[in-house]
């Protein structure tokens, strides 16, 4: 699983110099970084895993997310996508990506994503962290 998850990362690098792809990562509860790629002007599939864990517990998500709204110093978004690893299920993200600066390189955002699982519990995450894009000059 070690192999597979370095050669995803490496991939979804080396994508970043010719593409529109963003890493960030998320504080929470459950804390993760994520790095996502945007297909035309709304859809973004984003990779995320799961921080502060030991490697045997590392927890994996993959998440559609859709522009709903997307305006000059914001964007609206929310998904569906699956967790493995601790609290398995679907993931609901629905967030804000906020950026204040005139570049529009460096970022903020918020997010609130429940997870419903596969073995009958549920929960709620809430995050909020920081997002850098790499853009095209």
């Amino acid at each position: 699983m070690k192999k597979t998850l370095l050669i995803a990362l490496f991939g979804l690098f080396t994508i970043s110099a010719f593409s529109q792809t963003t890493v960030s990562f998320h504080q929470s509860n459950l804390p993760f970084i994520g790095v996502n790629y945007q297909f035309g002007e709304r859809f973004i599939p984003e990779f995320r895993i799961g921080t502060d864990q030991f490697f045997e517990n590392i927890s994996l998500e993959l998440a559609g997310n859709y522009i709903l709204k997307n305006e000059e110093r914001y964007e609206f978004y929310a998904g569906l996508g699956v967790r493995v690893g601790s609290f398995e299920g679907l993931v609901v993200p629905v967030g804000l990506n906020i950026y204040p600066f005139e570049q529009k390189d460096f970022g903020f955002h918020i997010e609130g994503a429940p997870i419903i699982g596969f073995n009958d519990s549920s929960l709620f995450r809430g995050s909020f962290g920081i997002r850098y894009r790499f853009t095209k000059n």
